[in-house]
């Protein structure tokens, strides 16, 4: 039973957030492309970012801002130039940024994280954000999350937003997060960006543990095209506004809140898959049996990252074959003999063995799969048995169109 409900609000649904998205003229279509995130009193930050040595210098501003001090007023993004691999002007760029949105806040710039997203190689249009910035701090509103939510977006097809609350000694606790990603996603992170907001009280270390679990259960288990990125971003915002005590150690709370935590992650981690470029499904792997859970979830990785998989669920193919394919080279050891393999409620393979299957009943469910696209109605689950040990793993990822491929051939030109 969730411990937590659903309720409306993204990023400001936590109490003490303000977010803001408007239209700075960075991006050439003219969509919103600037997003703030506000938050009323100084928050403990949390950060995870790509493991690329090739990083933009967003990413390398907020690991070295949080090093010195793990906590944050403010997050700015840009959508339409990366700022990555831009050498010395574009960490002046990024060091510029924070110092101009900390005179409009009257804040200090130490108290900004940033994050950008867009073309690779490119500094950001700064004319165009500087002259933006005032209008952006005027917009910033309690209702903002969705404006916000919009303008981070790239290739994506539609805005990713999420809010639970939950009650931590009779006081409700929320967070709430927003994140874009349609392409260039794979573990660890990818062309991804996450910002969570959350208002209870969490120690520094603690919340930063809670995050980096978090995310090794959701963002660092979808996979769209194998390609990870040079800004991944998620950071992670608590204020302790909602007045409950400090929680400084691992028990009832602590436990609750994570929970609560990896719940968001993943609700937007298979939001990004399921909004993978060209994709008409999502696909959600699982994984039992495995020695332990680690071994498990590399496996839901592999298939859920086979191309062939992917591109045999495209074509509403079940083809059990390169399941069992991809789970045999994920690197981790097992007896064929106990390999298992469903595709929804259908058993294709049992005791490393076919099973003889309605073939135009389970080529008929990869079909549904496809027709309830963006209405979370898409999802093609495959179940996968490995033994009888308790390891246990989910990864997501979607299938492998001929827009994919379109999208990605284009993207520049």
């Amino acid at each position: 039973m969730k411990d937590w409900e659903v309720i409306s609000g993204g990023v400001t649904a936590a109490k003490g957030y303000k977010a803001a998205g408007i239209r700075a003229g960075l991006k050439a279509s003219g969509d919103p492309d600037l997003a703030l995130i506000l938050s009323d009193t100084e928050a403990i930050a949390a950060g995870v970012f790509t493991q690329t040595q090739v990083r933009a210098a967003c990413v390398d501003y907020c690991r070295q801002r949080l090093q010195k001090k793990a906590s944050a007023r403010a997050i700015l993004c840009n959508a339409g130039q990366a700022n990555a691999a831009t050498g010395s002007k574009g960490v002046e760029d990024a060091i510029a940024s924070a110092k101009w949105l900390g005179e409009a806040l009257n804040i200090s710039p130490q108290s900004i994280l940033l994050a950008s997203t867009g073309v690779i190689g490119q500094r950001i249009k700064m004319d165009a954000l500087k002259a933006s910035i005032p209008a952006l701090v005027e917009a910033v509103a309690e209702d903002g999350s969705d404006a916000a939510a919009k303008a981070i977006v790239t290739t994506d097809l539609v805005p990713k937003s999420i809010a639970l609350e939950t009650q931590i000694e009779g006081r409700p606790v929320r967070i709430g997060g927003i994140s874009k990603g349609s392409g260039m996603i794979h573990p660890n992170m990818a062309t991804m960006l996450a910002f969570i907001t959350c208002d209870a009280a969490v120690s520094t270390v603690l919340w930063q543990e809670m995050l980096t679990r978090a995310v090794n259960k959701s963002f660092n288990q979808i996979t769209v095209d194998g390609d990870t990125s040079t800004n991944d971003t998620v950071i992670a915002l608590a204020n302790g506004q909602s007045r409950t005590s400090a929680i400084t150690k691992t028990g009832e709370n602590a436990t609750k809140l994570e929970a609560m935590l990896t719940a968001v992650c993943q609700y937007l981690a298979k939001a990004i898959a399921r909004d993978g470029e060209g994709a008409t499904c999502l696909i959600e792997v699982e994984v039992k049996g495995a020695i332990d859970d680690r071994s498990a979830a590399q496996i839901a990785k592999t298939i859920a990252g086979s191309s062939l998989v992917k591109s045999a669920i495209f074509g509403r193919d079940p083809n059990w074959g390169r399941i069992g394919a991809a789970a045999g080279r994920a690197g981790v050891r097992f007896k064929q003999e106990d390999l298992q393999i469903k595709l929804g409620d259908i058993l294709l393979m049992d005791r490393g063995q076919p099973i003889d299957f309605d073939r135009a009943a389970a080529s008929n469910y990869l079909k549904q799969a496809a027709a309830g696209a963006y209405l979370q109605e898409d999802t093609v689950l495959i179940a996968v048995s490995v033994g009888s040990d308790r390891g246990t793993g989910k990864a997501w990822g979607c299938d492998l169109s001929y827009d994919y491929v379109r999208i990605n051939a284009e993207y520049t030109t």
